[in-house]
């Protein structure tokens, strides 16, 4: 399995705290899907994230550094959004979350490189041209079309046995 880049908004643009917090009522549905989902509709005071692109740096820096750095950022990027309900935009949280993994900080601050922006860019657009237009988004080798949203579990395995059968 790849992770690519799909900015689900590419460009910084806030969003009025209240009307954030409305949005992550949305949140409750995929939680409710699977046990081990924790997802907490946002109820800190903490701005939400204003944009995608400095997360997606991150993950990308970690990513130059191996796999299971990439797999220990991914995670710790997803808890701290969906369930410690951080601004994984901030600069000063990104750092922190960096750090408190014992990564090397002068990775991370080489992030922010034209060439890393580009790749994240090139993804996002493949991904347009794919047809996604959300997330979470599975695009199977063989298997015409993207799989877009959070699905049943059945929906997954009907994809996977379609995949299977080419």
């Amino acid at each position: 399995m790849d992770w690519k880049s799909f900015l689900l908004r590419p460009e910084p643009r806030q969003v009025p705290l209240e009307e954030f917090k409305k949005y992550t009522e949305s949140w409750r549905r995929p939680a409710d899907m699977e046990e081990e989902a924790v997802f907490r509709v946002w109820s800190t005071d903490e701005g939400p994230p204003s944009h995608s692109i400095p997360p997606h740096l991150a993950a990308k820096a970690a990513a130059r550094l191996g796999p299971e750095a990439f797999e220990k950022v991914h995670e710790r990027l997803m808890r701290a959004y969906f369930t410690e309900n951080r601004n994984i935009t901030d600069t000063k949280v990104l750092h922190e979350l960096w750090e408190n993994l014992g990564l090397a900080r002068e990775v991370l601050e080489k992030a922010d490189n034209p060439e890393m922006l580009k790749e994240i860019f090139a993804e996002h657009n493949e991904a347009i041209n794919h047809g996604v237009n959300g997330v979470p988004a599975i695009r199977m080798e063989g298997v015409p079309g993207v799989l877009t949203g959070v699905q049943d579990e059945e929906v997954y395995r009907r994809l996977i046995r379609r995949a299977l059968s080419v």
